[in-house]
């Protein structure tokens, strides 16, 4: 790692932190707030904002563990620590979601007074704190962690204006069913944002595909430039930000400076154009049962390597 990819770590490092500290303030304040109010709006934006804390903290501790080495127990470091971490995350939004709709389902049946300027003055509170935070990452988005991040304080900035408006009925209107209709909104967004993280776990955890990665293209990029046909094809994830590649290229007869020039030349091409940082590369020469189409995982027996 260089000292410039260092330093860029570090400065990631210490606005997650910020953001993560400014984040968790609201959080209490929200949850109390809410308490206070008895507004279910309110506590459903505190569970939301939940999810902001544990994204931060994910984000921070991945670019933490990015500086930890690998060793002979953790082989490809401890980036999977991170997929275990946002599953139980996804389990604790599941049960969230459930407890706000069953408390809204009994709050439709028997309405409850909201005190709606406490409700309006907390949201506002969160709606500066977390447009604050989005700034501040904004600056860091070309990192996938920090990209994340961002997303989950924007839904959670858009949940706080559905507070306020929440808050605003019901100190002009007296109409309390405001509170929690727009509690069952902020738990299907709560909802949607854990599907998609169940999703992507299980993907990564069975070592599917990597999402929005395509692996006819991966594999017509990898033929021509000498490479004749490609096998025993398979691109995982060790997390959401490194992707894997092994497979078996088929090349015409090389020198064996020729087959590792051409096997460095596939992988910055694999990095460059689908941010594939770790491939493995086996090079065999021509062989009969290279003309036949191949396709991934189907094909393990044993060619004359070149390299």
């Amino acid at each position: 790692m260089s000292a410039n990819q260092h330093s860029h770590g570090e400065a990631s490092g210490r606005r997650l932190a910020a953001a993560l500290a400014l984040t968790a303030v609201i959080l209490v304040v929200e949850l109390a707030g809410g308490l206070v109010a008895h507004s279910l709006a309110l506590l459903s934006d505190a569970g939301h904002m939940l999810t902001d804390v544990f994204a931060l903290g994910l984000a921070l501790f991945a670019i933490r563990q990015s500086h930890r080495p690998a060793d002979a127990r953790r082989t490809y470091g401890y980036h999977r620590v991170g997929i275990l971490a946002a599953l139980v995350n996804a389990t604790t939004l599941a049960l969230i979601v459930l407890a706000i709709v069953f408390e809204s389902a009994r709050r439709f049946a028997q309405p409850q007074p909201v005190r709606g300027g406490v409700v309006v003055g907390v949201a506002l509170m969160a709606i500066a704190v977390n447009a604050f935070v989005a700034m501040a990452l904004r600056r860091q988005r070309s990192n996938l962690n920090v990209r994340a991040a961002l997303l989950h304080v924007v839904g959670d900035l858009v949940a706080s204006v559905g507070v306020v408006l929440a808050g605003a009925l019901i100190l002009l209107t007296g109409w309390t069913y405001a509170d929690p209709l727009i509690s069952v909104a902020i738990s299907a967004l709560i909802a949607w944002g854990a599907l998609r993280i169940v999703v992507e776990t299980v993907n990564v955890l069975m070592e599917g595909t990597p999402r929005g990665l395509d692996l006819q293209q991966v594999r017509t990029e990898m033929v021509g430039h000498g490479v004749v046909s490609v096998h025993d094809l398979h691109v995982w994830s060790v997390s959401p930000e490194h992707p894997a590649l092994s497979a078996h290229v088929v090349v015409s007869d090389q020198s064996l400076a020729d087959a590792e020039h051409l096997v460095r030349d596939l992988e910055q091409r694999l990095c460059d154009r689908f941010g594939i940082g770790h491939s493995t590369i086996q090079v065999e020469s021509c062989h009969p049962c290279a003309e036949i189409g191949h396709g991934a995982g189907d094909h393990n027996h044993p060619h004359p390597a070149t390299l």
